[in-house]
């Protein structure tokens, strides 16, 4: 068994006090991720890591996402499961206990893919998914963005200026006993995003893909950069292509600076044997690794 998480790709331009934090929660997560998947399979190790780093408040995702041009917080998520290879996300939603808890119950309670907006909080509310606004909302994050606003005003503000104060999305992929892989992805979005805007996280694909006997993929960055990119079906096709998990993710990500530039994605993957990679483009990368008795985690 193996787990592999990310905090996002982006600046990074946080105290080192924070750095520390955010390794530690890596850390929490991989285990959390591991503690499931000894109770289960890679399904649930993914959804218990990406949960940990929502709840963590540390990351764009979850208790952490960032505010929206109208100050509210919109989230998106989604969950694939490499044996049945069937997908579920949830996108623009408010007011969610864990987004990745909802995008799971969307695949294994639904027909449908994706289910967006009031749809998708009218579902939160059936499964005791809801959770209090206010929970989402915090000094540190109104001061951030009010300091955004007046940058935007100045015309110094730019989309690819990801993960430069709170982290960026939250991702997982994990291989159980049984050789079943499992991706997940959390996030929510960029600062100032117009209300609605979906990114790549709820997209199968684009922010994640998981795939039996292949590898599993979740992607980091830019939203609109990594939907057109095709990000992690493109990974996946590297790896099936080469055989190499590395190369695999250096070259979608070389793509994606070929065709977009620097400083717009990153992405984790572990290969059908557990052997884990990542690769970015943006100046750091908050990610880890574990198997049993074995953790690693950088930023």
């Amino acid at each position: 068994m193996i787990v592999a998480v990310h905090g996002g790709a982006g600046l990074w331009r946080v105290e080192e006090r924070i750095k520390q934090e955010v390794k530690k929660a890596l850390a929490a997560a991989i285990s959390e991720g591991l503690l499931a998947a000894e109770r289960g399979s890679a399904l649930d190790a993914v959804v218990a890591a990406v949960e940990y780093m929502e709840k963590s408040g540390l990351f764009n995702a979850g208790y952490g996402s960032v505010y929206a041009i109208d100050g509210r917080v919109y989230m998106d998520a989604g969950v694939m499961d490499g044996r049945s290879k069937r997908a579920g996300a949830v996108a623009a939603v408010e007011g969610v206990k864990s987004a990745v808890r909802l995008a799971r119950y969307v695949l294994e309670n639904t027909d449908h893919v994706i289910i967006a907006g009031e749809g998708a909080r009218l579902l939160a509310a059936k499964t005791g998914l809801l959770e209090a606004s206010y929970k989402f909302y915090t000094e540190e994050k109104n001061k951030r963005f009010q300091e955004v606003l007046q940058e935007a005003r100045r015309g110094n503000w730019h989309y690819k200026r990801v993960a430069d104060f709170f982290g960026d999305t939250v991702g997982a992929v994990a291989l159980d006993r049984d050789g079943n892989l499992a991706a997940a992805t959390s996030t929510g979005g960029v600062w100032l995003k117009w209300p609605g805007r979906i990114g790549d996280s709820p997209i199968p694909g684009a922010g994640f893909w998981a795939e039996n006997g292949v590898g599993a993929f979740s992607a980091t960055g830019v939203g609109e950069v990594i939907i057109m990119s095709a990000l992690s079906l493109r990974a996946r096709d590297e790896l099936i292509k080469t055989g190499d998990i590395g190369v695999a993710v250096e070259k979608a990500i070389g793509f994606v600076t070929e065709s977009y530039g620097p400083n717009t994605a990153g992405i984790i993957g572990i290969d059908s044997k557990g052997r884990p990679a990542y690769a970015y483009n943006t100046k750091a990368m908050a990610r880890g690794w574990g198997k049993r008795g074995e953790i690693y985690v950088d930023l």
